[in-house]
C-alpha cells in the first residue's frame, strides 16, 4: 500500500508538469496520437523529469500489483489528485478551497476502508484468451485515439483522458498476466505487447489532451478508464477477492475514491499566468 501511495504522489506530480510543458508547446497535427508533438514536449526540462517521476511510479506501481488487488491499487491511483494537491500546491502556488479540503478527506477515508477491506491479490494468472483480447483492445484504442484528436473541442479532452486512462489500465491488468519472465516466454505472451501498446498510447493520447484542451476534462477521464475496468477485470478473471464479509466496505471505499478524485480534477489545471504565457508562445510560434 506504501508503494501504490508513493506511486500517486509520482504521478501526481508528473501530471502536472506534463500538462504546463504540453501547454508550452505548438499544436501537432490534430490527431490524437501526435509522435511529433511528444517529440516536441521532450525538449521540455518539466516534461522530462515529469517522464522520470512516472518512471519511478511505474516501479512502485509494479510491486504494489504484485502484492495487492488491482482494485485496491487502481484507488490509490485514483487518489493521485489527492496527494498532487496536498504535495504540489506549494510548488504551484495555488490554495486549496473547503471543498478540496473535503474531497481530500473523502479520498483518504476511501483509501482507509479500502485497506481495511482488500485481502491479497488474486492467484489467478488469466487465460490465453484475456491475454489475447488485452492486445486486441490496446491496438483498437491506438486507432480510435488517432480519431479522437478531431473530435469537437468540448469532448476531445475528456475522450482523450479516457483513452488514456483505459491504456493506462491495460499496464495494470497485463501485469498480473506476466509470470513467466525467461526471454522465450515474455516474446511469445500477447500481454507483454499489450502492455507497452497500451502504456505508449496512454502517453500519446494524454499529451495531446493536455496540450488541445481541459487538463480537468481529461484527468476525470483519465482516472474513470484506469480504475472501473481494471478493478472489473480483477475480480471477475484473475481472482482478486476482499476479506470474508467484507465487500461492502471495499466497495464502499473505492466508490468514495473515485469519487473524490473526480472532485479535484481540476487541480490538475496549470496557474492561470503560467497557462496565458504558454498560450501566448503558442500564438507567436505558430504565426
Amino acid at each position: 500500500m506504501i508503494c501504490a501511495l508513493a506511486s500517486a504522489v509520482c504521478f501526481g506530480t508528473a501530471s502536472v508538469l506534463q500538462a504546463v510543458a504540453a501547454r508550452d508547446t505548438a499544436p501537432g497535427t490534430g490527431s490524437g496520437v501526435d509522435p511529433r508533438l511528444l517529440l516536441r514536449v521532450l525538449k521540455q526540462w518539466r516534461y522530462l523529469l515529469g517522464l522520470a517521476l512516472d518512471g519511478l511510479g511505474f516501479v512502485l506501481e509494479l510491486i504494489a500489483l504484485r502484492a495487492l488487488p488491482i482494485y485496491t491499487v487502481g484507488a490509490a491511483l485514483a487518489a493521485t489528485l489527492a496527494v498532487t494537491a496536498v504535495v504540489a500546491a506549494p510548488v504551484l502556488h495555488t490554495r486549496l478551497s473547503r471543498r478540496e479540503w473535503l474531497a481530500v478527506g473523502v479520498v483518504c477515508g476511501g483509501l482507509a476502508m479500502l485497506a481495511l477491506a482488500s485481502g491479497v491479490e488474486g492467484h489467478l494468472r488469466g487465460t490465453p484468451g484475456l491475454r489475447i483480447a488485452t492486445l486486441v483492445f490496446a491496438l483498437a484504442l491506438l486507432a480510435l485515439g488517432a480519431l479522437a484528436g478531431r473530435l469537437p473541442e468540448r469532448a476531445r479532452a475528456a475522450v482523450l483522458g479516457l483513452g488514456a486512462g483505459l491504456g493506462f489500465g491495460v499496464v495494470e491488468v497485463t501485469v498480473r498476466l506476466i509470470d513467466d519472465f525467461t526471454p522465450t516466454a515474455l516474446l511469445t505472451n500477447p500481454a507483454v505487447y499489450a502492455l507497452l501498446i497500451g502504456g505508449g498510447t496512454a502517453f500519446l493520447l494524454l499529451t495531446t489532451a493536455f496540450q488541445r484542451g481541459s487538463v480537468t476534462a481529461a484527468t476525470a477521464g483519465m482516472v474513470i478508464g484506469e480504475t472501473i475496468g481494471p478493478a472489473l477485470v480483477g475480480v471477475a478473471w484473475l481472482g482478486d477477492r476482499t476479506r470474508e464479509g467484507l465487500a461492502p466496505l471495499a466497495a464502499a471505499g473505492f466508490a468514495l475514491a473515485v469519487v473524490g478524485a473526480l472532485l479535484l480534477a481540476r487541480f490538475g489545471e496549470a496557474p492561470a499566468a503560467e497557462r496565458n504565457a504558454a498560450e501566448d508562445t503558442v500564438a507567436v510560434d505558430g504565426g
